[in-house]
């Protein structure tokens, strides 16, 4: 029903955009330097998240953004949206107390994943400073919803 509520089956709502991903940049330092100026963000790198997928990534805990760039010489997804988009906005993720079921629904409706990043307290520890309790993430196929980034994540601070 449009518009209106169900009472077969409670579904689980965002709390609301966790990050968004600018991927973006060809220059990763240029990229760093410019929403640092513009913002007044600061970053932290943790490329070493995103050297498994030919990324350097940085992120902003304060301003909620990550910038991702292209190692060069590896094939990337982000190489790949940048040779085809340009650089800019990426993706949005969007919290959630429990990934799992909304990714339930996603796989429900036909969605299908096109990357799953879960950290263990180990890799937390090394590479977020043990900022986070739970980290998980859903990256799922832009083709199959309208075109947006949208990733489903369970990222749970200590």
């Amino acid at each position: 029903m449009i518009g209106g509520r169900s009472q077969e089956r409670r579904i689980m709502k965002p709390k609301g955009v966790n990050k968004v991903v600018i991927a973006a940049v060809r220059d990763f330092d240029k990229g760093i330097e410019f929403y640092s100026k513009l913002l007044g963000a600061t970053f932290d790198d943790v490329s070493a998240t995103g050297e498994p997928f030919g990324l350097k990534v940085a992120f902003s805990w304060d301003a909620g953004m990550e910038i991702c760039a292209p190692i060069p010489g590896r094939d990337s997804y982000v190489e790949a949206f940048i040779e085809e988009h340009g650089e800019g906005l990426m993706s949005v993720i969007f919290a959630f107390d429990d990934v799992d079921e909304a990714l339930g629904r996603a796989e429900e409706m036909g969605i299908s994943v096109t990357h799953l990043i879960e950290y263990d307290q180990d890799e937390i520890r090394q590479h977020y400073e043990d900022r986070f309790k739970k980290y998980k993430e859903v990256v799922l196929n832009a083709a199959d919803c309208y075109g947006a980034g949208v990733i489903l994540g369970q990222i749970e601070l200590k």
